[in-house]
């Protein structure tokens, strides 16, 4: 076998391998990013004898892999979830990151007796919660929408400032002094954050007019060009020296929420991607990590950092950010066990290592040991913590699944509507829908059968309609389909989707903010 045979089979092995740890990690309730480290470990430091040490390149390649986790996040962030919980998912971003890293920082510098330049960067490098882990684990709980969107939007958008921070932090660490101090510093993140979100928002809108104007010939190239897209955003805003990850992460979630063609193969293709890229980042670190390196030392000072943060600094940072905001007290709790760590301390722990700061190999380790340890705790009790805290709704209406399939020359839509479990769609008649003027239901496919509907025809839960719509009434159609899932027949016109979620959530005290 020849050496290009053998990488292949090798990696294909250690694909499947890490597909096997994403069911094992689902019914353990363990992130599975957890186990593809894991593997990374087995590969390197086991039987296998892998070598990998070049940290540059596996900084380069983490940073690679985060734009397209973030990218996942962005387009399968539904716009309506978010918008009124923005506000408290951008202060917890950054306000709370600021809060973290000044009780990290004290706690380094008076107990760890560390220099106030590493203390500092340890705090910085702790601070960001983790989108991949916080995207896999939330969506599988029934939460409040406004309370999973708030913890989203703080996972999705708190890697920009950090990564700032953290090549600030490096750099005073190693002797280089910002021009001005700290208030120099502090206008430098804040521009290139200002920077990151208005880049962002253009090149979203610009994206989605493109795209949405495009006749391309073969339906599997709109995601490819979304995702390249987005990609194209991050080099553009490093190039206007704006912050890359806050302007991937904008952009994704503008385009998610456009009229994009295939939307749903688009979010399906991201979500691949996405997969693709934890595996291949947390194999790597995996391999990057030498385990006879971690001295007992160095695992105890991560435990005890590990427990200043869950229990000092992290529900400092939720209050201090929620307080303003009206938050219930329950949503505070589960907020403050919530702040789940992952790749990116991990990978922004390379920052220092690629610059050569002394003892930064002890950080890295000190890094390691914390995020395994807390998110092995953290994330399988998740579930029981929102139970616990009375958060969990198992009565919760589950939105329908819309594909969109555009005809030539953008006359008309067809609609790819998947009824779920939980959808109150399931149970009425074609009728009931009353959906608008010219749009039809064109077929229902159940099971094994198609057949054309009538409007005593009720749908079922698993049923695929398909409805044909004219272009320009298509949002009104979606938002139709969106209200008739979560409300059912007696959802009305007048009950958009907006008002059907806020007299929905009026009902719940939990979800006054």
């Amino acid at each position: 076998m020849s050496p290009f045979d053998m990488t292949l089979l090798l990696g294909a092995v250690v694909v499947l391998i890490a597909i096997a740890a994403v069911r094992l990690g689902s019914r353990a309730g363990l992130p599975a990013l957890l186990l593809f480290l894991l593997v990374g470990i087995v590969l390197g430091s086991g039987a296998f004898g892998v070598e990998f040490t070049d940290v540059q390149l596996a900084h380069d390649l983490g940073f690679a892999a985060l734009v397209l986790i973030l990218a996942e996040g962005g387009l399968t962030t539904k716009w309506q979830s978010v918008r009124p919980v923005l506000g408290l998912g951008v202060v917890l971003a950054t306000v709370g990151v600021l809060v973290t890293i000044a009780v990290v920082g004290l706690f380094g510098y008076f107990v760890l007796n560390l220099s106030f330049p590493v203390s500092f960067l340890l705090g910085a490098v702790v601070a960001p919660t983790d989108a991949a882990a916080v995207f896999s684990v939330l969506r599988s709980v029934n939460l409040p929408a406004r309370l999973r969107a708030a913890l989203e939007v703080e996972s999705g958008f708190n890697d920009a400032p950090t990564v700032l921070l953290v090549t600030a932090g490096t750099a005073l660490a190693v002797g280089q002094q910002e021009h001005g101090g700290a208030l120099a510093l502090a206008g430098s993140v804040l521009l290139e954050l200002v920077l990151g979100v208005l880049g962002g928002l253009i090149m979203g809108w610009l994206g989605a007019k493109m795209l949405a104007r495009l006749s391309l010939p073969a339906s599997g190239l709109y995601p490819l060009a979304t995702m390249a897209w987005i990609v194209f955003t991050y080099s553009f805003d490093e190039l206007v020296h704006g912050s890359a990850f806050a302007a991937v992460y904008v952009c994704a979630v503008v385009l998610g929420n456009s009229q994009l063609p295939h939307r749903h193969a688009t979010r399906s293709f991201a979500e691949g991607i996405g997969w693709v890229a934890q595996m291949g980042l947390f194999v790597m670190l995996g391999i990057l990590i030498t385990p006879s390196s971690i001295t007992w030392q160095q695992a105890g000072v991560a435990v005890v950092l590990g427990l200043v943060l869950v229990f000092v600094a992290r529900p400092m940072a939720v209050y201090i950010s929620a307080v303003w905001f009206k938050v219930p007290w329950r949503h505070h709790v589960f907020m403050s066990w919530a702040g789940l760590r992952g790749a990116v301390p991990i990978i922004l722990a390379t920052v220092p290592l690629a610059a050569g700061m002394p003892e930064s190999h002890v950080l890295f380790n000190i890094i390691v040991v914390f995020v395994v340890v807390f998110t092995s705790v953290q994330a399988p009790t998740l579930p029981w913590m929102a139970r616990r805290l009375g958060l969990v709704d198992p009565h919760a209406a589950t939105d329908v699944d819309i594909e969109v399939a555009p005809f030539e020359e953008r006359r008309a839509d067809l609609l790819e509507v998947n009824i779920p479990e939980g959808s109150r769609l399931a149970g009425i008649t074609v009728l009931e829908m009353r959906l608008p003027p010219n749009a039809v239901v064109a077929l229902i496919m159940r099971g094994e059968e198609s057949f054309s509907a009538d409007g005593s025809t009720t749908l079922q839960t698993g049923d695929q309609i398909l409805v044909v719509t004219p272009a320009a009434i298509r949002d009104k159609v979606e938002r139709r389909l969106t209200v008739l899932g979560r409300g059912g027949r007696l959802a009305s016109w007048h009950l958009g989707a907006k008002r059907w979620r806020a007299q929905r959530e009026k009902t719940h005290d939990e979800d006054a903010y």
